[in-house]
């Protein structure tokens, strides 16, 4: 039987030993080693790269308004009721896009686009097509539905109207933060949306033909209980989405602001949240749902199902992806693009990225170029984070080492995890066992150079915690 289609095996003194804090690896290395220094010659390097070996994009757009704030959001946004703020945003997000394009081989493929923030649906219909349309102008987008091409909505602020408007655009996924149900959970972190409301998007995203729903839920949250969270659930599975994303609330009041309008004495206890999430999890598992990874959950017939079967599940700054083949290019404020072996972030606050553009500038803040040793790591750390599991015979093929001895100094660290019967290790490769597989982060900080050496000077680097 394939490690994915059992149950999680669920060890909850194990849980509690090894829940420690570490990163989320949608990239390794990590943001936090971004440099300053990193130049925009690196960059249009990479690109060339890129163009040589032909391989096809994912755009990402990074539309940061919102309507309201919630709480416990740690996202980069921008909360306003103008309106009229959306129109010189994207018009610089355009601009941007049309420097790259100059920079980008005509005949790519945009296999992959999504719409992110914030809350895109912020801006208005014309302002949604007056986007798409440069995109599809400036780039070559594929056009017979084949392409992933999502949205991200709050399913309380969204007309069925404008979903349609979307279809039309030629979006066909789509990702909804439902976040929680309970009326004392939404009032407690200012974020609202009823049954009733995502129902009937629910049933108009599928009258419109929408090829994927997907719903994101939130545990840890502020009086939220195992009875609220099993209410919760069952109206989620009843509306029977696609795929589901279970995420941990991180409560870091010292690095998102709107954090600290939550009351700490409402928030569950650390062995409550451990409750929560094996109870969501058993009863996702119930109704047919297959644990991807990490936060994430999807039908067995879900395209990222079927990418972990076949071996090509990728990870990146959205999550797990079915494109692993695409580089990443992202616009707009504090967006991270991925490009051949370099990371490049853009400004984080709006004035300095508008500035930059107004300059005819690239706004890039930041960014990182990864040497062999970063493309060798990152590489274990993507096949033990998507698929459990590392096959030393691959490493001597694509990277030329023996990896028992390359490694040794890893694999001694991973033994009393193998004692635990977290993962086993033998001269084939690594395995890690369903004991193991919620824990996959613990495994992948052995391989983190940059997190080993962290240790070693004593730098703090602030992680949430891995459950």
């Amino acid at each position: 039987m394939s490690l994915f289609i059992q149950p999680l095996d669920w060890d909850k003194q194990l849980l509690q030993r090894y829940d420690l804090a570490g990163p989320r690896y949608t990239s390794y290395p990590t943001a936090p080693q971004f440099q300053e220094a990193f130049s925009e010659t690196s960059l249009r390097n990479a690109i060339g790269r890129s163009n040589k070996a032909g391989r096809p994009l994912s755009l990402y757009f990074h539309i940061p308004f919102c309507d309201s704030l919630c709480y416990y959001c740690g996202c980069n946004k921008i909360v306003t009721n103008n309106k009229s703020r959306a129109l010189p945003y994207l018009q610089r997000m355009i601009q941007e896009l049309a420097l790259y394009a100059d920079l980008f081989n005509t005949d790519k493929t945009v296999k992959q686009l999504h719409w992110g923030g914030g809350t895109p649906t912020f801006i208005s219909d014309d302002e949604m097509s007056l986007l798409m349309h440069a995109t599809r102008r400036l780039f070559t987008l594929a056009d017979d539905d084949s392409g992933e091409f999502s949205v991200e909505i709050h399913p309380g602020r969204v007309s069925t109207k404008t979903m349609g408007h979307l279809r039309e655009l030629g979006f066909n996924r789509v990702s909804m933060g439902v976040q929680d149900f309970d009326e004392r959970v939404q009032n407690a972190v200012n974020r609202y949306n009823t049954v009733g409301q995502v129902s009937e998007l629910t049933q108009a995203l599928r009258a419109q033909q929408y090829k994927s729903i997907s719903m994101d839920l939130i545990y840890g949250l502020p009086l939220q209980t195992i009875n609220s969270l099993r209410d919760t659930l069952n109206k989620v599975i009843d509306l029977n989405p696609d795929r589901l994303s279970l995420f941990n609330y991180a409560h870091m009041p010292h690095l998102f602001k709107s954090q600290q309008l939550i009351n700490e004495q409402d928030l569950p206890s650390a062995s409550a949240k451990l409750e929560m999430l094996q109870f969501a999890i058993q009863t996702l598992e119930a109704a047919g749902y297959r644990y991807i990874g990490m936060d994430h959950f999807a039908k067995p017939d879900d395209e990222l199902a079927r990418a972990q079967d076949a071996g090509k599940l990728q990870r990146n700054f959205q999550g797990y992806s079915t494109h692993g083949d695409c580089d990443l290019l992202a616009v707009g404020v504090s967006s991270i693009s991925m490009i051949d072996n370099v990371y490049v972030q853009n400004a984080k606050e709006l004035n300095a990225y508008q500035q930059k553009m107004d300059m005819g500038l690239l706004p890039i803040n930041k960014g990182f170029t990864l040497n062999d040793e970063d493309l060798l790591r990152r590489f274990v750390i993507n096949r033990l984070i998507c698929h459990c599991k590392l096959d030393f015979a691959e490493l001597q093929q694509v990277f030329d080492i023996e990896a028992t001895h390359y490694f040794a100094n890893e694999l001694a660290q991973l033994k009393p995890m193998q004692e635990d019967g977290l993962l086993n290790i033998d001269a084939k490769g690594i395995s890690v066992h369903n004991k193991g597989r919620i824990l996959i982060r613990r495994v992948c900080m052995v391989f983190d150079e940059y997190l080993q050496k962290a240790k070693q000077d004593s730098a703090q680097i602030r992680y949430s915690k891995i459950i």
